[in-house]
């Protein structure tokens, strides 16, 4: 347990955090990548250009500062970290590393304000939450190798078949080119690939949701061509290999009777297409509700897959906007009060995935139809933010 020096020391930073704001963590990515440029073959170059890592790492750094006396608030997120970093092979060695410019950039900053005092504080703040990141994260490790088709670590995958489900939208069917049994994975979790993509000096990892209800011998990733990684798997073929960390993440289907309501926008299609057909297979009297909002026609993908679940799902209700030129389907932005009287609102379980703005925008409008937020699951692509 921490002291409660620590505990003083750790929190009187809260306000030069903020004041600075993600220039923290903006200086502390330089810093460590000009020293540790290996580790650029882990971190997401277009996050890091797009400042959105830096925010992320930020908002993590002052939620663990003000709870530091309390972490269990931080339990849901710590398992949301966990997952990603095990989804990117983070090992032990890779925290002295974090820390050692983590405290180098607060000496460096606050050069005036960060006694030693005050980076002993850190020091041993960063090394209680670190020994928690790394035996939880052992755990993950360990239960992926444990599993029939599991292992640890980087694997090789055969593109089998590629389907194009949109016009933005193709679907890779990967299949072990050891031709072993593949683990199973929750409803909702992704798969990172892990590539050499032409033109970029580092390997790139990206997580990808996977897009079907579990199978023994292959993975499906349905991927929108947006991106430096995704546009590069856009151009592989058939019998392509690329590598792949064993599934993970913590957004998944609930194994409960509650009715589902899947709501989603443009590729955040994705982990729905496996929750739904998880439910068909298991539970197809379940209520469920699937919503999508796409741009256009022509980038719906998987419409006519959810359609043809309704022989199956008695209770399955569909309802589409389009937001230009729509014909068949509602046309603008999604709006739920509409449906008020034929959604869940009380007992149900609202799955959300797509852009944050997006998410945020439905998030609202259930919490104004009465949704309490505890019914709400979401997904965020790249690194976390509430919505």
């Amino acid at each position: 347990m921490l002291s409660t020096q620590t505990i003083k020391l750790v929190k009187d930073t809260i306000p030069l955090l903020a004041n600075a704001g993600p220039a923290v963590t903006d200086h502390f990515y330089k810093r460590m990548f000009s020293h540790n440029p290996e580790l650029l073959d882990i971190f997401n170059i277009s996050n890091q250009k797009s400042g959105k890592q830096q925010f992320a790492l930020f908002s993590a750094l002052a939620a663990y500062a003000t709870h530091i006396d309390n972490p269990a608030v931080l339990a849901h997120a710590i398992d949301r970290i966990n997952h990603k970093h095990a989804s990117l092979n983070i090992l032990p060695e890779h925290y002295p590393i974090v820390g050692t410019h983590l405290l180098a950039t607060l000496q460096e900053m606050f050069p005036n304000e960060c006694t030693p005092e005050i980076i002993d504080a850190w020091a041993e703040a960063y090394g209680f939450l670190a020994d928690l990141f790394i035996t939880q994260e052992e755990g993950i490790y360990q239960n992926n190798e444990s599993k029939t088709g599991g292992w640890r670590g980087r694997r090789r995958f055969t593109i089998s078949k590629i389907v194009k489900e949109s016009e933005v939208i193709k679907s890779f069917y990967l299949a072990p080119s050891d031709e072993r049994p593949v683990a199973s994975y929750q409803a909702g979790q992704y798969l990172a690939v892990d590539c050499k993509v032409n033109g970029s000096d580092n390997r790139q990892i990206r997580q990808y949701s996977l897009s079907q209800s579990s199978q023994p011998d292959h993975y499906r990733i349905s991927v929108k061509t947006d991106g430096l990684v995704s546009g590069y798997l856009h151009t592989l073929n058939e019998g392509d290999e690329i590598d792949a960390y064993p599934p993970a993440g913590d957004f998944v289907l609930q194994n409960t009777p509650a009715p589902k309501v899947f709501i989603s926008a443009g590729v955040g299609i994705t982990p729905m297409m496996a929750m739904l057909e998880t439910t068909k297979l298991h539970s197809a009297e379940t209520p469920c509700w699937f919503l999508h909002a796409a741009r256009t026609h022509t980038e719906h993908a998987f419409y006519d897959v959810v359609e043809s679940y309704k022989d199956q799902m008695p209770s399955l209700r569909s309802h589409y906007w389009i937001e230009k030129d729509a014909n068949t389907h509602t046309q603008g932005l999604m709006q739920l009060a509409p449906l008020e009287t034929q959604l869940p609102l009380q007992q149900g379980e609202f799955y959300l995935c797509g852009p944050s703005a997006f998410m945020s925008f439905v998030k609202q409008q259930l919490l104004e139809l009465g949704v309490q937020d505890s019914q709400i699951f979401y997904e965020v692509f790249g690194p976390h933010q509430d919505v």
